[in-house]
Formats: C-alpha cells, sequence, structure tokens
C-alpha cells in the first residue's frame, strides 16, 4: 500500500510551473526536430550533431534528448553508443512492406474521404496541386514530398475514422526515412493527385479508391525498380 502524502508534501505551484515549463519545451524541441525531418534536414543515416541542435535553438541539450528519445522510440532515428545519433535507414523490404499496407489504408481513407469531405479542404487540395506542379516543373522531390505529405494528410483529417487517421499517420512516419529516387515518376504521382481531388470533388468515392491504390502502386513498382538496379552487375563488371 503506498505512502500517504501529507499536503505540506505536495509540490508548490512554483516547482509545478517548473515542471510544465520543461515538458512544453521538451514537446517544443520534439516537434522543430520532427518537423526538420519532413523537411529532409537530414538525411537517411546521417548523423545529428545534439551539441549544434541545441546550440541552434537555444537551449540546452537535456530537452533535445529528450526528443531524440521519443524519435528513437517511433523508429526515426537510432542511438548509438560512442558514436552518436543517426536518421533511421528504411530497407527496401520495409519500404515495400509499409507500401504495400498503405495502399490499402490509403485506398480505403480516400473512398470514405469522398462522402465527408468539405469544400474548404478541396480549395486546401487544389492550392497543393498548385504548388505541386511547379516543383514537378523543377524537378524538385524535396518540396514535393512536403506538399504530398500534407496533402495526403487531407485526406486522413476527412476520413471519418479516427481509428484508421491513426493508423494512416503511424505509417506515414514510419515511411519518412525513405530513400527512393521518384524524379522519374513525379509526373504520374503529380497525375494521380490530380485525379484524386476530380474523384473526391464528384463524390465519386469507388474512382476514389482506386485512383489511390494505383498510385501507391507506382512506388511498390519505383522500389522494386531500384532494387533491381541495385542488385544489377555493373557493365564494367559484366566486362570484367
Amino acid at each position: 500500500m503506498g505512502r500517504f502524502i501529507r499536503p505540506h508534501e505536495l509540490p508548490s505551484e512554483w516547482e509545478v510551473a517548473i515542471v510544465l515549463s520543461r515538458a512544453k519545451l521538451g514537446q517544443q524541441v520534439y516537434e522543430v526536430l520532427e518537423g526538420m525531418i519532413h523537411n529532409r534536414r537530414f538525411q537517411p543515416g546521417g548523423r545529428l550533431n545534439i551539441e549544434q541542435i541545441a546550440k541552434e535553438l537555444g537551449v540546452s541539450r537535456t530537452p533535445v534528448w529528450e526528443a531524440v528519445a521519443r524519435l528513437e522510440r517511433e523508429g526515426l532515428v537510432t542511438s548509438m553508443p560512442h558514436r552518436g545519433v543517426f536518421m533511421a535507414v528504411l530497407t527496401h523490404q520495409d519500404a515495400h512492406d509499409l507500401y504495400e499496407l498503405r495502399q490499402v489504408t490509403e485506398a480505403l481513407a480516400a473512398r470514405l474521404a469522398a462522402s465527408h469531405i468539405d469544400e474548404a479542404a478541396l480549395a486546401r487540395m487544389e492550392a497543393s496541386l498548385s504548388a505541386q506542379s511547379e516543383a514537378v516543373a523543377a524537378n524538385d522531390v524535396v518540396a514535393y514530398s512536403s506538399l504530398d505529405f500534407e496533402f495526403h494528410g487531407i485526406i486522413y483529417e476527412y476520413c471519418n475514422n479516427p481509428h484508421l487517421r491513426e493508423a494512416l499517420a503511424l505509417i506515414k512516419n514510419k515511411m519518412r526515412p525513405l530513400n527512393i529516387h521518384i524524379e522519374p515518376i513525379l509526373p504520374l504521382l503529380y497525375g494521380d493527385h490530380q485525379e484524386l481531388v476530380a474523384a473526391l470533388k464528384a463524390r465519386r468515392g469507388d474512382e476514389a479508391e482506386a485512383v489511390a491504390f494505383r498510385h501507391n502502386k507506382r512506388m511498390i513498382e519505383a522500389i522494386s525498380l531500384q532494387v533491381t538496379m541495385e542488385t544489377q552487375p555493373s557493365k564494367d563488371q559484366d566486362a570484367a
């Protein structure tokens, strides 16, 4: 049985404020680091300089380490004793498996969203399409990836199923360390987004589901192609 806590042993308002302030700071640092990862500040396998990050954010190393511990639990970074903290590297097999899962769940979310999405959300998606068009024209994968993350997030937001939304957010979060060359299929991916918005505007759930399924299939094929190219011997090796 636990010990009874007397009133004079309770923390003071000042002490509680310090604890809450530290918790808030840790959350803020976590959100900043998560944003850096989202914007590809760190490449898969790249090292995170904790000292530099703390100096850049104007905080001590403690909240940075707390944020890193949380990111490590989420599978986004890896802490190696005596070596440092590194961005996680998603294997091609992991990427393939995650996209297979996303293919089905995101297709379902698109079908459900067709019945619940409102005009304001559709306007946000169309604004995103305009920005995506510029990223595709410039072959800017970093900008496109950021826009893509937000674009699909709108669909998740309006699927009207909190459990599905949570599952999709987890899948996308796990996929952030993905390093796949999508430049050759950027126009196709953008075209899928255009068709998806059209289907949602027309409230055609079956069509939205089919487009979302095909969209993810393109990524699965891109992963398989990259694996094939990386495992095939080069011409120089063949000639040797």
